[in-house]
């Protein structure tokens, strides 16, 4: 009897899973897209910034240059995509969430356009640009579409569904790996138009957003729009007794006092946010410094050295894409029920073990001719645990950190300490393999054991809890220090801190 009430339950919020689709269509998925389309038509482009240097210049370009254009073409996604975190408070806050991601589609509309016209102008900036471009999509994109999501959701539902982003975002790495293959549109002719992918997603969703209501927590606090903000959860909850919600979001209105969005500077410099800033930017900004680009890398290595032929890895990247998807997805039904910090902080715990036994199989490969097959077992399960904890965990935990004054500008200095790893791990990590050899893997042991410790020992869960609730458990850490009754001081003095 009970299972049943619980399905029906959880099928009266169709309308908010299909807010989740539309979001993740048009948000993390266009990531996951970007990050690993760019990987399959690199030949292609490159032979196309010779051909428009020589029609230009009447001489070939020198390999030199043509590696460093190609590279800034697969960073600049990083730099446009700090542009569109940083610039997310600010959009999110003055016009909305659902406008914000209305002119975030038109911009993958023009930086689809751009890519699909370059070679008829012959100009590889324009490819340039386009990346550029979709850098500020994904950026904007993803901020967006957590701060929605999380501010659409029932507390018993929050971290399933922010969860949802994680796993677009291993959907659109396995699909930009699928249509990449040359069988499909990784071929000299249709470059242009595998590049210009992301125009559909961002048509679907700018087309479909248009039926949905904005966030109803940003419109009860920021906008002070009570009845907006009812009908919006009646629309999407298909509920009617609404009491405890809107009394929840009247404790965070009073809570904040009429106090005007925080700036990312209240967010760096008061007191009552510390221990969320140090959350947000240790485990879950950092995310990239856990090792995983460094798996993908080394990942056909380990295949070649175990006997995969040249033109199998493809396949086998996309399995490997694939287990992320399968993990993340499982991760998404755990964290409700185990929580979000110990899923993320054994995590990472497990990650570090697994990594340290890679290092010790890749330094003795050669003495025994199983070892190779280890080592792709260990792989998958690095990968198994990444998408089960830490991939997941850290896109729905800073959802649970911030109330709403303090959220936007929280997600701008997440998406810059993310962006900008990324850059900093996409331009080192050559160098540091080169120098280092399998014991790069060391340096993401020591971050993978540092975040495991920092969220078992000192983190509150924040499964199942309000956003009052949370911000009472970070004061106890906030200002432990003080006398008691500082200690227990009331929510409301803590924000003006």
């Amino acid at each position: 009897m009970t299972a049943g009430i619980n399905q029906t339950d959880e099928l009266q919020y169709w309308r908010l899973y299909l807010l989740a689709l539309v979001l993740g269509i048009g948000g993390s998925f266009q990531y996951g897209i970007q990050v690993s389309v760019i990987a399959s038509p690199a030949v292609h482009v490159q032979s196309f910034v010779n051909h428009t240097w020589m029609l230009r210049y009447g001489a070939p370009v020198d390999d030199s240059t043509n590696q460093l254009i190609w590279s800034f073409i697969v960073a600049v996604l990083s730099l446009g995509a700090w542009a569109g975190a940083v610039h997310a408070s600010s959009l999110a806050v003055t016009y909305g969430r659902k406008k914000a991601l209305l002119f975030n589609n038109v911009v993958a509309v023009v930086a689809a356009l751009l890519m699909l016209f370059s070679r008829m102008a012959k100009s590889f900036e324009m490819i340039l640009l386009g990346r550029f471009l979709y850098g500020y999509n994904v950026g904007l994109g993803l901020s967006v579409h957590l701060m929605y999501l999380g501010e659409s959701s029932p507390k018993k539902l929050r971290g399933f569904l922010t969860l949802t982003s994680s796993i677009f975002i291993g959907f659109g790495k396995v699909m930009g790996q699928i249509i990449g293959i040359k069988e499909l549109m990784g071929t000299e002719e249709m470059w242009p138009y595998l590049l210009a992918i992301s125009g559909i997603p961002a048509v679907l969703q700018f087309v479909t957003l248009l039926f949905f209501p904005e966030a109803p927590r940003y419109l009860y606090i920021d906008k002070g729009d009570t009845e907006g903000s009812r009908k919006a959860l009646q629309w999407l909850w298909q509920e009617d007794n609404l009491k405890l919600e809107l009394e929840d979001m009247q404790r965070e209105r009073e809570s904040i006092q009429g106090e005007k969005a925080k700036t990312v500077k209240d967010v760096l410099t008061s007191r009552c946010v510390r221990w969320q800033l140090l959350t947000l930017a240790i485990p879950c900004a950092g995310v990239q410094f856990c090792g995983i680009n460094a798996l993908y890398f080394y990942a056909f290595d380990i295949f070649r050295e175990s006997g995969v032929p040249e033109d199998q890895m493809h396949y086998l990247s996309i399995g490997i894409g694939a287990t992320e998807v399968i993990t993340v997805a499982l991760c998404s039904f755990l964290i409700d029920r185990a929580g979000r910090k110990k899923l993320m902080g054994y995590g990472y715990l497990l990650m570090g073990v697994t990594m340290s036994v890679l290092t010790v199989m890749l330094s003795i490969k050669d003495l025994n001719s199983w070892i190779p097959y280890v080592n792709i077992a260990l792989i998958f399960c690095v990968i198994c645990i990444y998408g089960l904890g830490p991939s997941g965990v850290s896109m729905a935990l800073p959802a649970d950190l911030f109330l709403q004054a303090w959220r936007p500008s929280a997600y701008a200095i997440s998406g810059t300490i993310n962006w900008l790893c990324m850059f900093l791990v996409g331009m080192l990590f050559g160098y540091i393999v080169d120098g280092l050899g399998q014991f790069c893997f060391l340096i993401f042991v020591a971050y993978s054991v540092f975040s495991a410790g920092f969220l078992l020992y000192f983190v509150p869960e924040t499964k199942g809890k309000t956003m009052v609730e949370i911000m009472e458990d970070f004061n106890k850490l906030n200002y432990k220090n003080r006398s008691t009754d500082i200690e227990k001081t009331d929510i409301n003095l803590a924000t003006k801190f």
